[in-house]
């Protein structure tokens, strides 16, 4: 069995996989494997499941280290993506610069569809990755996120509201909140 974690700024998300299908999946805090809680964390979500190999994909690198010190975890392979072993062709200045969540994305967009892609990332940072035609990473933007974005309008505005991010079917807001959403 194989453990799956993409270790993010706010989430981490962790996947049981067999062989090339999720079967369990679970989100939690990153915070969570700097409170003491990784040996927690891992066993209540693999229970008995005997994990053979981890795979990491992570822009935390100090949690990076408390999930391969968790007990169930530290004698087992454990594989941390990187623009070396991603098998990407990369055509960027310095590739080991480019967070291992953004190559993730274009693997996953890679073996989903055909080039050229621009992939979209609406996560604590939302960020926008370019595959050129040849099937190339060749770079990307990278912006605050929604939540960031909304904070920082509150914040540096007099009369914007605090707004709670959610699903609208709204194109146009009819009201302050809504626009903002």
């Amino acid at each position: 069995m194989r453990l799956l974690l993409d270790i993010g700024n706010t989430h981490t998300r962790a996947a049981l996989a067999p062989r090339d299908r999720l079967t369990k999946c679970k989100l939690f805090e990153t915070d969570e494997w700097f409170e003491g809680k990784s040996n927690e964390i891992i066993h209540r979500f693999f229970g008995k499941d005997h994990i053979d190999n981890t795979f990491c994909c992570s822009v935390v690198p100090a949690a990076t280290i408390e999930a391969t010190k968790a007990n169930g975890l530290r004698d087992k392979q454990f594989h941390l993506l990187s623009h070396k072993n991603s098998g990407l062709q990369i055509n960027y200045p310095k590739p080991k610069t480019i967070g291992t969540d953004r190559l993730a994305n274009v693997i996953g967009a890679l073996d989903e569809f055909r080039p050229p892609l621009v992939i979209v990332d609406f996560g604590t940072a939302l960020t926008f990755d370019i595959v050129d035609k040849k099937g190339a990473y060749v770079g990307g933007i990278i912006c605050p996120g929604l939540a960031a974005m909304t904070d920082y309008l509150h914040e540096k505005t007099a009369l914007l509201p605090k707004i709670k991010l959610r699903d609208t079917s709204k194109l146009i807001g009819k009201s302050t909140a809504q626009a903002m959403q």
